[in-house]
């Protein structure tokens, strides 16, 4: 007689998250396994970026969107969301037209960006004032201020960090980030958002919270809390901030 195998509803019976993550990147995988709940299936692939973090190399990520797309778990039909995990990028090239190259590809599933789970993450919480620290160079971060102001979110204050590589992002450490924070938050600021995903501010987000007195989000932070919430896994995380915590 052959061996017949009895079946569950597998390792990841919640849920199954695609990301399209910069090819370039080194924190992806580390802060999502950190910060995901037992049951949650997290899976990668990488979209090939130049080495500089400009608009140019920014922008030409889009022609290689839909190559990544047909890597990422392609023979299965039970991926729940797919985000674009680079929220410059995501700006840059559009994150409702990107969101449209993901669900052109792969029609059932939740399509997203980083940059647009920041969005939500921001209106969920309330916020229409935030405190903004980046990795970015002026003319990035003057495109990021007119995407968040078109959707109705004033950046009161704004300041990036003139860093050109993934390299550079990933080694500023965390208490400088924790400094950054500070001294971009204003008062008047709802909230203080840090962005890029290729910075640990993963890391410090509790004890930002702490100190600024009022909720902190990050680019990581944000699309993980997005990802579940479309794969309709509610669970509140500690250790991460209000955003995770809470809402």
């Amino acid at each position: 007689m052959r061996f017949a195998p009895e079946f569950d509803a597998g390792p990841h019976p919640r849920a199954q998250i695609g990301f399209l993550a910069v090819a370039n990147a080194d924190l992806i995988e580390r802060d999502m396994f950190a910060m995901c709940p037992m049951g949650v299936g997290l899976h990668f692939t990488r979209v090939p970026m130049g080495t500089a973090c400009t608009l140019a190399n920014l922008a030409a990520m889009e022609g290689d969107l839909q190559a990544a797309l047909a890597t990422l778990m392609p023979a299965r039909d039970d991926t729940d969301v797919i985000t674009f995990n680079c929220t410059s990028a995501s700006f840059v090239i559009g994150d409702t037209k990107v969101r449209d190259i993901i669900q052109a590809q792969r029609p059932a599933v939740a399509a997203t960006t980083m940059v647009t789970s920041v969005v939500s993450a921001l209106r969920a919480l309330g916020v229409r004032r935030i405190a903004m620290g980046t990795a970015y160079t002026p003319d990035i971060n003057l495109m990021e201020r007119a995407f968040l102001e078109a959707r109705g979110i004033d950046c009161v204050s704004m300041e990036g960090l003139d860093l050109l590589t993934d390299r550079q992002m990933n080694r500023v450490s965390p208490a400088s980030l924790l400094a950054f924070a500070a001294h971009v938050d204003r008062p008047e600021a709802e909230a203080v958002f840090l962005s890029c995903g290729a910075l640990r501010s993963v890391e410090i987000l509790q004890e930002a919270e702490a100190r600024l007195g009022k909720p902190v989000i990050c680019s990581n932070q944000a699309s993980l809390w997005e990802c579940l919430r479309l794969a309709g896994v509610g669970d509140r995380i500690a250790g991460f901030g209000t955003l995770l915590r809470d809402l």
